[in-house]
């Protein structure tokens, strides 16, 4: 089952027009990610430093389906799901709360695993693998 996170959109996500700007969905979801590893127990002030490993994001892509305006209350769920052995992606939903709740976004981030040090793809570590398969 996929992990919820909560937020409000706030102004400093919109544009000129008062709308979540375009840039600041994957932002949102980045947010996502990261309470959901802490959810699993994943300490991210250690985790990557005590793994001398880095997951930057690999590629990313969003579907907007309606538009999100400052104190609009949001679901972000997060799906993980394994690619190789050292990449994995994210499935990520955004939904505007309300009667009835709307999906306003879709999006898809893919992350490789890599040395800190050399760059070198990685295999992912024990307890972020099994986050992933756990998705």
């Amino acid at each position: 089952m996929p992990f919820s996170h909560h937020r409000t959109v706030r102004f400093a996500d919109t544009d000129a027009a008062g709308v979540v700007f375009f840039a600041n969905y994957p932002a949102i979801c980045h947010e996502a990610y990261e309470d959901a590893l802490g959810a699993a127990g994943i300490d991210l002030r250690t985790f990557f430093a005590a793994n001398a490993v880095v997951v930057p994001i690999a590629r990313c892509e969003c579907d907007y389906l309606r538009s999100l305006h400052p104190g609009d209350k949001l679901r972000i769920t997060v799906a993980p799901a394994p690619l190789t052995a050292d990449s994995f992606e994210l499935r990520f939903e955004i939904f505007r709360l309300g009667s009835p709740e709307k999906l306003a976004a879709r999006a898809r981030t893919e992350h490789v695993c890599i040395a800190a040090a050399t760059r070198a793809r990685q295999p992912l570590p024990s307890a972020l693998a099994a986050w992933v398969k756990a998705g």
